[in-house]
C-alpha cells in the first residue's frame, strides 16, 4: 500500500480550489490529483481518479456539500473532509455532514479566502491525513449502528446508588477524528444521574458551541461549553471551548474547572492530555478516563498518569475506531484498564458506577469486550 494519499478537492470557488491544492501538495504524503467546481464533476473525477481523500465545500450551485455527501456515502462511502463557511447556519451543517459521515471538516473563512486558508495550514493538512486513515462506515453498517442507538436500561435501585456515589467521582473523555459521533453514541445513552463529565474534543473553534448545543438536545445529562471557575456537578458534560484547554483544578474540597489559553500539547489546543494530567494530580482514584478514536498520541500520556494514580481507564477498540492512534498509543504504553468496542462503553460505564468495585480495584481490570 502507497504511503502517499490521493486527494480530490472538490469546491466551487477557484481561490479556495488552489488554496486548498497549494497547501494540501506540500506534504509528502499527500497529492492532489484533481480538483472539481461542482458536486456532478465531483462525482465523474471520483469515478476517473479513484482518490483515497476528498475535501469537499458545503456550499456550491446546483447539487449542495451535503447532498451529494448523503449520495456519495449510500454508492460508494470515501473518507471526506468537508469545508464549511464560519457562520452559524455554517455550523449546523458541518454537524450534520458530520452526522451524514464525514471524517471531519475544516473552516473556510467568508472573506480573504486564501489567507485564511493559509493560516490553517498545518491543520488542514493535519486533518486531511488523519481521514485518508480513516475506517468509513458502510451504509448498512450505519444503519444497524444507530438502530441500536438506545439509552442504558437503568433500574431505579441502579440510579440512586450512582446518586450515592462519591461526589469526588468524574469522568475525563477525549477524543478527535471520528470523535463527534462517537460522543454522541456514549452520552445520549447515559442516565442523567452519572457524575460529571469533561470532554475535550479535537474541533474547529467556531463550531464548538453548535456542538455543545447539538448533544444537548440529544442527552440525558445537561450539556454545556465550560466556563472558567465554574464546580462540576452531577448531572452535566463540560466540553472544552474551542482553542482553550481545559483543566481541573482543586478549591478547598471541591472541583473547579480552569481555562488556559497556555500553548498547545502534541498540536493541540485543547489537549486531552492537558485534561487527563489535571485529573491524575486531583481526582486521583476517584477519576476515569475514556479515550475515543483520534489521529496520533494525544492523551495517552495523561491516561497513564491517571491509571497510575488509581483512576480506572477504557481504551477504545481497533474495529470501532474511526482512526486508532490515540487509542492504540495509550494501549501500548498500559494506560487503558479496559479496552472495548464504542458501544460497550456507555453501559460498562453505568454498571462501574452501579456496582461494589472498590477503589482498589481500579486500573487493574484488564480484560476486553
Amino acid at each position: 500500500m502507497s504511503d502517499i494519499h490521493r486527494v480530490l478537492v472538490i469546491d466551487d470557488s477557484a481561490v479556495a480550489r488552489r488554496a486548498l491544492t497549494d497547501i494540501l501538495s506540500k506534504d509528502d504524503g499527500l497529492e492532489v490529483v484533481g480538483t472539481a467546481p461542482d458536486a456532478m464533476i465531483g462525482l465523474r473525477k471520483i469515478q476517473e481518479l479513484s482518490p483515497d481523500v476528498i475535501t469537499l465545500d458545503i456550499e456550491m450551485p446546483g447539487m449542495d456539500g451535503l447532498t451529494f455527501l448523503e449520495k456519495l456515502m449510500k454508492s460508494t462511502p470515501l473518507p471526506v473532509v468537508m469545508v464549511s463557511a464560519y457562520t452559524e447556519a455554517g455550523s449546523e451543517k458541518a454537524l450534520r455532514s458530520l452526522e451524514l459521515g464525514a471524517v471531519d471538516v475544516v473552516e473556510k473563512p467568508r472573506y480573504e479566502v486564501r489567507q485564511g486558508l493559509t493560516t490553517v495550514s498545518e491543520l488542514i493538512i493535519e486533518k486531511v491525513k488523519a481521514a485518508s486513515q480513516a475506517r468509513v462506515d458502510t451504509p448498512a453498517t450505519r444503519f444497524f449502528r444507530e438502530d441500536t442507538l438506545r439509552p442504558v436500561s437503568v433500574s431505579q435501585e441502579q440510579r440512586s446508588k450512582i446518586e450515592a456515589s462519591s461526589d469526588q467521582r468524574l469522568i475525563a473523555i477525549g477524543a478527535s477524528t471520528g470523535g463527534p459521533q462517537a460522543l454522541l453514541r456514549i452520552l445520549r445513552t447515559l442516565p442523567r444521574e452519572m457524575p460529571p463529565i469533561l470532554v475535550v474534543q479535537h474541533i474547529t473553534p467556531s463550531f464548538t458551541q453548535s456542538f455543545s448545543n447539538s448533544l444537548d438536545a440529544s442527552c440525558q445529562m445537561k450539556v454545556e461549553v465550560a466556563v472558567d471557575g465554574i464546580k462540576p456537578i452531577d448531572g452535566h458534560i463540560y466540553v472544552a471551548p474551542g482553542d482553550c484547554h481545559m483543566l481541573l483544578a482543586r478549591e478547598n474540597s471541591d472541583y473547579r474547572i480552569r481555562l488556559s489559553d497556555h500553548d498547545r500539547v502534541n498540536r493541540h489546543r485543547p489537549s486531552v492530555d492537558e485534561l487527563f494530567r489535571s485529573v491524575a494530580d486531583h481526582a486521583r482514584q476517584n477519576a476515569t478516563g475514556v479515550l475515543l478514536t483520534g489521529m496520533g498520541r494525544d492523551g495517552a500520556a495523561g491516561m497513564a498518569q491517571m491509571r497510575q494514580n488509581g483512576a480506572w481507564t477504557i481504551a477504545q477498540d481497533e474495529a470501532s475506531s474511526v482512526v486508532f492512534g490515540m487509542p492504540s498509543v495509550a494501549i501500548e504504553m498500559g494506560a487503558a484498564a479496559r479496552v472495548m468496542s464504542l458501544d460497550h462503553i456507555p453501559g460498562e460505564l453505568v454498571n462501574y458506577f452501579t456496582t461494589n468495585s472498590g477503589v482498589n480495584q481500579r486500573g487493574t481490570r484488564k480484560e476486553s469486550v
